[in-house]
């Protein structure tokens, strides 16, 4: 792999500070988000409190690493979450991984670190019942005198689609196709080119379709399909969890367990079930956990 312009000047001898504004400019050059460097940032900018501020990266070892982890878990006046201990150990693999990559160190010291995995509490979903009260209440609402499509169209869209608060945010008109060769879908798609591997066609229901054309016309959106703030929406989920007397907190994030889930009891192939969610593999192994836990298959 060729070096670039922003790792070539990084040797072993490079102080840390110095090797961690490289990682820097190389992140933002390759169209990370701007909370993503931050955070990687963040993490990796705290080894300097541990080791010698100027310590070259080069004299940086493995034992190091690994006291500087138990440090960051029980020593240091804020103790990490494993949560958070998870995603510091993999900012500092991956600083490392780049400095080896790019010619600047022979050796990763941070490659034999243990990755610990922290799973997150699982996530609820709606039973069959409650997916059918959000649905009716949502649907009242089509059929008032004056009669109003949006929250269908909208949890509908999430119950069925599984995508997340930002993408549903970032459809456009244009990006959805009713008259597809192969059936009506939904494109995501992303700005930055660090996320382009998340984008995707998922295919959309017919009972949508319906509700998406009485929206249309309702409210005649120009460009963004739902053109409010995340706020409003969440406000709107919120209101169609009461009037479905639910005693749950209706959710982007629930809904799109609950897809993930009725997918998975429909027979659906995980691997199809990822593509649509849009996750990597290794996103998916703790995300399979949860729903086989969600399931009943593990404990």
């Amino acid at each position: 792999m060729s070096k670039t312009t922003d790792s070539a000047h990084i040797t072993s001898k490079t102080p840390l500070p110095t090797a961690i504004n490289g990682w820097e400019m190389f992140m933002k050059d390759q169209g990370r988000s701007s909370n993503t460097v931050k955070a990687f940032l963040s993490d990796v900018r705290l080894l300097t409190q541990f080791l010698t501020p100027d310590q070259s990266i080069g004299s940086v070892t493995t034992d190091e690493l690994n006291r500087f982890f138990a440090w960051m878990e029980k020593e240091r006046e804020i103790p990490c979450s494993p949560k958070t201990l998870s995603r510091r150990i993999t900012s500092v693999k991956s600083f490392f991984r780049w400095l080896h990559q790019y010619g600047s160190l022979t050796l990763d010291p941070a490659e034999k670190v243990l990755q610990r995995s922290a799973i997150s509490p699982i996530p609820q979903v709606l039973t069959n019942d409650e997916y059918e009260a959000v649905l009716l209440a949502a649907d009242r609402q089509r059929r008032e005198s004056k009669p109003d499509a949006r929250s269908y169209t909208l949890v509908y869209l999430l119950l069925t689609t599984g995508i997340k608060k930002s993408e549903c945010l970032g459809i456009h008109i244009n990006h959805i196709d009713l008259d597809a060769k192969n059936g009506p879908h939904v494109f995501i798609r992303y700005a930055s080119p660090a996320n382009r591997y998340k984008e995707r066609k998922i295919d959309l229901d017919e009972d949508w379709i319906i509700a998406y054309k009485e929206y249309l016309a309702q409210y005649k959106p120009v460009d963004q399909v739902f053109a409010w703030s995340p706020r409003r929406l969440e406000y709107l989920l919120e209101d169609i969890g009461v009037a479905a007397s639910l005693t749950k907190h209706l959710s982007f994030d629930m809904c799109r367990w609950t897809c993930a889930l009725r997918d998975y009891q429909a027979g659906i192939e995980p691997d199809t079930i990822r593509q649509k969610l849009g996750v990597s593999k290794i996103q998916w192994r703790e995300l399979f956990i949860k729903i086989k836990q969600l399931n009943g298959e593990i404990k």
